[in-house]
């Protein structure tokens, strides 16, 4: 028996790095989980290396960002599986740059992926959420449901060259802060975990400062200066950066029924460092 038989996920961004160990945990506990990725083929994978371990998943691929994702994000859940009980805003990247350099489609782009599009997706939630809380609530019985937002370090405090990532980061917190209180109603819990320094491909070691991401047709530079990165880890006091899998562990555990009195919290995973 896992912690989250019969519930079903949907996990934005779970196609690599920290949304796929959410995925693959949230499978492991017993969840019926959506996973999306921007393209189709990591969130394929993802859904294969689930239903070989004998859990139930299915693929919503496509852009957080793309008008109506957040209808069929949402609906696949639904049409699949019957019901929603936990939605993970997890999808996100880095696009850096000072103030002074920073173009309208830059800002833009961070804005979109990091606060709109979880709003778009909760949005979509709440006619299926609020739907089942009310017969719930006639029944007699009590279901708790979960989300959980991804902010950083950055959008609590601040970080040079990140002012749009920061921000979108920032507006997050106050999305999970509202909708705590607007969907505890429905006895939805709504939290938000802020990660440091986690080890995945856009942090790693960059490698003559060129390595870079597509996403929908842009060249994203990706990777931290490996003096950077050395100094990043110095300040950390556990003395290293956390791995996906321990970043994914403190999201689920948001999840859990242990959970079910903690909402509208903002924790931080960053091995004990806060900016």
């Amino acid at each position: 028996m896992g912690k989250l038989d019969g519930k079903t996920a949907i996990v934005s961004g779970a196609g690599r790095g920290i949304g796929r160990s959410i995925a693959l945990k949230l499978a492991a506990e017993g969840a019926n989980v959506v996973v999306n990725d921007l393209d189709t083929d990591p969130a394929t994978a993802v859904v294969e290396e689930i239903t070989r371990a004998g859990g139930n998943a299915v693929a919503c691929a496509g852009s957080v960002v793309e008008e109506g994702f957040g209808e069929r994000f949402v609906g696949t859940a639904t049409q699949n599986f019957g019901g929603l009980d936990i939605v993970i805003n997890n999808a996100g990247y880095t696009w850096d740059n000072v103030i002074q350099k920073m173009g309208v489609e830059q800002w833009d782009a961070m804005i979109d992926v990091h606060l709109k599009a979880p709003f778009r997706i909760l949005q979509a939630a709440q006619p299926v959420i609020s739907k089942a809380a009310k017969a719930e609530k006639e029944s007699g019985i009590r279901v708790n449901r979960k989300v959980v937002n991804i902010s950083s370090i950055a959008g609590l405090y601040g970080n040079a060259g990140q002012v749009g990532y920061s921000s979108g980061k920032a507006g997050i917190v106050g999305m999970t802060r509202t909708l705590a209180k607007e969907w505890g109603r429905y006895n939805v819990n709504v939290n938000a975990v802020a990660f440091g320094f986690i080890e995945t491909r856009l942090t790693e070691a960059a490698a003559g400062g060129d390595a870079s991401i597509d996403i929908e047709g842009r060249q994203i530079k990706v990777g931290v200066n490996p003096q950077v990165l050395e100094a990043m880890k110095a300040m950390i006091p556990l003395g290293r950066p956390g791995t996906p899998d321990e970043a994914a562990g403190s999201v689920v555990m948001l999840t859990y029924p242990e959970s079910d009195y903690i909402s509208g919290q903002i924790m931080v995973t960053g091995g004990g460092y806060e900016g």
